[in-house]
C-alpha cells in the first residue's frame, strides 16, 4: 500500500539516542565505582527504557528497594544531555526533512516520556504533526490507541498510515490499530531477538532499504 500517512517509533527507528542513553549509564556505573559497559552492551537495551538500564547498569531488579533512586538519578543525567550524540538516522534524515518541507502528514508515537522527548525533538529541529508520549494517555503501545489518536490528529484513517518500530510491541500495536506494521532492523534490538519473527507487514533490514521503500517526497 502507498500510505498517506507515516508514523514512527523514536528511539532506535527515527532517532539514534543510544549514545546518550548509554552515556548516562555508564555515568551511574561510575557513581558506583563500576566501570564503563561496552557501548553495544548498552544498546541492546535501550528500547526497554529506564528500568532495564538501570538492571544493566547495576544489576538492581524492578523490585529492589535502590532500584528506584538510581533509575531517577539515572534519567536525571540523560535529561542534562538528552541530545548531545543523538541524530536522526541515516539516509531517512534527507527524507524526512523533505517530508517536512513538502508538509506531508507524519508523527511519532513513542513510550518515552514527553520530558525527555519534547527537548531531544527541539534539538533537532523535528516537527511532527502527531506526537504521542508514554505520559500522554493512560495506555501507552502495544495497546493501539496512541497511533489511533495519532492519525485523529493528523486526520488520515489508521488503515491509510504506516506505523515502523524497532520492537515487538510496535508491530503488536500497529496490527491491533489496524496500520500497516513496519519492521526494521536497525534498532535497538536485544541478541536473543529477531525482527524478522515479529508480526508485522513489511520488514526491513536497515535504514536504506527503509527509505527505499517510503513514499517518494514530490
Amino acid at each position: 500500500m502507498t500510505p498517506k500517512a507515516i508514523l514512527f517509533d523514536l528511539d532506535g527507528t527515527l532517532v539514534d539516542t543510544a549514545p546518550d542513553l548509554a552515556n548516562a549509564t555508564n555515568r551511574l556505573r561510575a557513581c558506583h565505582g563500576l566501570p564503563p559497559l561496552p557501548f553495544a552492551t548498552i544498546r541492546r537495551e535501550v528500547s526497554n527504557g529506564g528500568s532495564a538500564l538501570v538492571t544493566l547498569a547495576l544489576g538492581l531488579e524492578t523490585n529492589e528497594p535502590e532500584h528506584g533512586s538510581a533509575r531517577q538519578w539515572l534519567l536525571d543525567a540523560y535529561e542534562q544531555a538528552v541530545a548531545t550524540h543523538s541524530r536522526v538516522f541515516s539516509p531517512l534524515d534527507e527524507w524526512l526533512h523533505q517530508w517536512e518541507t513538502l508538509k506531508k502528514p507524519w508523527g511519532i508515537v513513542t513510550n518515552k516520556p514527553r520530558r525527555y522527548t519534547e527537548p531531544l525533538l527541539e534539538a533537532l529541529t523535528l516537527t511532527p504533526g502527531a506526537l504521542l508520549c508514554a505520559d500522554d494517555l493512560a495506555v501507552k503501545k502495544p495497546s493501539p490507541e496512541p497511533l489511533w489518536e495519532a492519525a485523529r490528529q493528523l486526520g488520515i484513517r489508521p488503515e491509510d498510515c504506516w506505523y515502523v518500530g524497532d520492537h515487538l510491541r510496535d508491530m503488536e500495536a500497529a496490527k491491533a490499530a489496524s496500520m500497516h506494521a513496519v519492521a526494521v532492523g536497525y534498532g535497538y534490538i536485544a541478541e536473543q531477538d529477531d525482527y524478522r519473527t515479529w508480526p508485522a507487514d513489511t520488514w526491513f533490514a536497515d535504514c536504506a532499504e527503509l527509505v527505499s521503500a517510503l513514499p517518494k517526497p514530490s
